[in-house]
């Protein structure tokens, strides 16, 4: 059902949704933005901090598809929020304690499942509290807040580093407190986006879905492939000379692009379709790749980090309007899971082949390989949309 009374023209629930976001990514991106120079502080090699992240996200992310589909079965989001943002809220002061890469992997491990159940809860919870002609620029809104954390995430790690040197313990401590106050807005602000008892998914089979719900999959398979993690841009951008202090604030700054960006985007993809925009952002990305490949200039490298915001702006929120436009009221949850679980499983490979390439090519190779995949992405994409059916349905 859609809630009728909004918050600064969002419903209550997308509106709420959104700032729990800001403060548990606030939280995340706090440890995050210096999470790669802790690991090498504390002895790991590009390939398995690469390996780290890869491992953690791939093996976690079974549970999006199954957390998607256990609240569409159950009509149900709030309570896998509840569980998934709580875990999130109590590893991140837990890795001031860790010695090892091992523990930095079990801990990362954790909290990637505390992602990996709520986030295809969450995303349905948000497709069902709005009309069809919303859906991108409330994915829009949820992308600009979740941003918004990632702006302010980083810039209070820099702080701290300014302030306290190398000291990344105790950022892991007070990165607990964003999380823990996005808990009581969850708790307090979120209602559940109730289904009627007849329309719930009783069980899953893979012909519920349409054709083009696995091939636009299949597209952002072979994007995924190219698309490792942003720890190596941050080991990038050290290498190139800036300054370990500054990394979080280099960061930021695609973040800070972003979040003025997603909403407009969101907005004009559900005017114009998420096809053409998703085009374009597979483009960008291309260049930005290919640029951290080529320079080791640290002001172009800053540019690079203001263009991947502007990717990120055109993909992230369009991506998901994309799966809630290509999937049936009921099944969104579990759409979203799919989806979520694929970007996972994909990121393994991903990041372990841009780990090896930088450890034992050069550290051109990984960015030339992730430009080069999404080019292929782009081309895919096109083929796509000469494809489309005349009318095509939109939920």
């Amino acid at each position: 059902m859609i809630e009728k009374k909004k918050i600064f023209g969002f419903t209550p629930n997308v509106f709420y949704t959104g700032i729990v976001s800001f403060l548990t990514d606030t939280s995340v991106k706090m440890v995050y933005s210096v999470m790669p120079l802790f690991l090498m502080s504390i002895g790991a090699s590009k390939t398995s901090l690469s390996l780290i992240e890869g491992i953690a996200e791939s093996t976690a992310s079974l549970i999006k598809a199954f957390s998607g589909y256990w609240s569409d079965r159950i009509g149900r989001n709030k309570p896998f929020m509840l569980i998934g943002y709580g875990l999130s809220a109590l590893i991140m002061p837990v890795y001031a304690l860790v010695v090892s890469p091992l523990q930095v992997l079990i801990f990362r491990f954790i909290e990637r499942v505390g992602k990996g159940i709520r986030t295809a809860p969450r995303d349905s919870l948000v497709a069902g509290s709005v009309n069809g002609n919303e859906v991108g620029r409330s994915f829009g809104l949820h992308k600009a807040m979740d941003n918004s954390g990632a702006i302010l995430g980083p810039l209070l790690a820099f702080l701290l580093l300014l302030f306290h040197p190398g000291d990344f313990r105790l950022i892991f401590l007070l990165a607990g407190i964003p999380g823990i106050l996005g808990m009581f807005v969850l708790v307090f602000g979120i209602r559940e986006a109730k289904k009627r008892k007849e329309s719930l998914m009783k069980n899953f089979r893979f012909s519920d879905f349409p054709k083009r719900f696995y091939l636009f999959l299949a597209i952002i398979f072979i994007f995924t492939l190219g698309n490792s993690t942003d720890a190596l841009l941050m080991v990038k951008a050290n290498e190139v000379g800036i300054k370990i202090t500054f990394i979080p604030l280099v960061y930021l700054i695609s973040s800070v692009v972003s979040v003025f960006l997603a909403i407009p985007f969101g907005s004009l993809s559900d005017r114009i379709g998420r096809e053409k925009l998703l085009i374009a952002g597979f483009l960008i990305y291309s260049l930005v790749y290919f640029g951290f490949g080529v320079t080791a200039n640290v002001y172009v490298i800053v540019a690079l980090f203001a263009l991947y915001g502007i990717y990120s702006a055109l993909t992230d929120g369009v991506q998901k309007a994309m799966i809630s436009d290509l999937t049936d009221e009921n099944k969104k949850g579990t759409g979203m899971g799919i989806y979520n679980a694929m970007l996972g499983i994909t990121l393994l490979p991903a990041s372990l082949i841009a780990g090896l390439l930088y450890d034992k090519v050069n550290s051109s190779i990984p960015f030339y390989f992730g430009g080069v995949m999404s080019l292929l992405a782009l081309l895919l994409m096109l083929i796509y949309i000469t494809t489309k059916p005349k009318k095509e349905t939109i939920n």
